[in-house]
């Protein structure tokens, strides 16, 4: 009967030369890191922000929570991101490191698409129907208002997600900020029926939000010529395949 060679064998030992190695190899990597990390020459000193429309630089730092003379690799750019996009007026932001002494933030805010009538007062939308703010007036305002439907119960962060709004808003989101800024209210005119008005009282008749990427291409294309051209229209007519322009008598 062959004995097992295995019984009685004594476990391998580490040499300890070994594990010294390997224990100063860490400290050294420990302290190296550390050098990198607080290093004067790694201190945030620079920070390029871009991207803004009404936010200023000063808004983006606060939000984010930065400070120049803290150490660069300190500072987490996920969780600098995370702190930017949990303010409303920021839909998405991008932080990097940029070294040695840098760091790069561009941001896109929130459009603001329209505005639309609540228990309270006002709230301003972006393209998803997502409030961004709200007002007790409507001051003065530089988009549309939507009128023949009103928001319930709902306050700053809340979406709207009534379908006559869902298709107001994409309609009106596929509008150049020009364009949207002739337009001051749409309405839901009866069911089934929209209509907007320019800032010059010129009523476009859309009808039914269907077809809506051709609309508002027709749409678009009379705002630019109306801005560049006035003519004394009453009213253009989008609701049918054939659009139609009616003048003032």
């Amino acid at each position: 009967m062959e004995k097992d060679h295995t019984e009685g064998a004594q476990p391998r030992r580490r040499s300890p030369r070994r594990l010294i190695k390997g224990v100063t190899l860490l400290a050294a990597a420990a302290v190296l890191l550390a050098v990198i990390v607080y290093s004067p020459l790694f201190v945030l000193q620079r920070i390029s922000v871009d991207g803004m429309q009404t936010l200023t630089e000063a808004d983006i730092w606060s939000i984010a929570g930065i400070h120049k003379g803290e150490p660069l690799f300190r500072l987490q750019t996920d969780e600098i991101k995370h702190r930017l996009e949990s303010d409303l007026r920021i839909e998405e932001a991008t932080v990097r490191r940029s070294l040695p002494d840098r760091l790069d933030i561009h941001i896109e805010e929130r459009s603001l698409v329209a505005a639309i009538a609540t228990d309270y007062g006002y709230a301003d939308l972006d393209r998803t129907g997502r409030i961004v703010a709200v007002h007790k007036s409507l001051g003065h305002m530089q988009i549309p208002l939507i009128t023949g439907v009103k928001a319930h119960g709902k306050y700053v962060g809340d979406s709207v997600s009534d379908e006559t709004v869902q298709q107001m808003l994409a309609f009106l989101s596929q509008l150049d900020v020009g364009a949207l800024n002739q337009i001051s209210e749409i309405t839901l005119l009866r069911p089934g029926y929209i209509v907007a008005y320019t800032t010059g009282s010129v009523q476009i008749r859309l009808g039914a939000l269907e077809r809506l990427e051709e609309k508002a291409k027709l749409t678009q294309t009379f705002l630019d010529d109306l801005r560049e051209n006035p003519h004394p229209i009453e009213y253009v007519d989008f609701s049918y395949e054939s659009p139609f322009i009616k003048l003032r008598q």
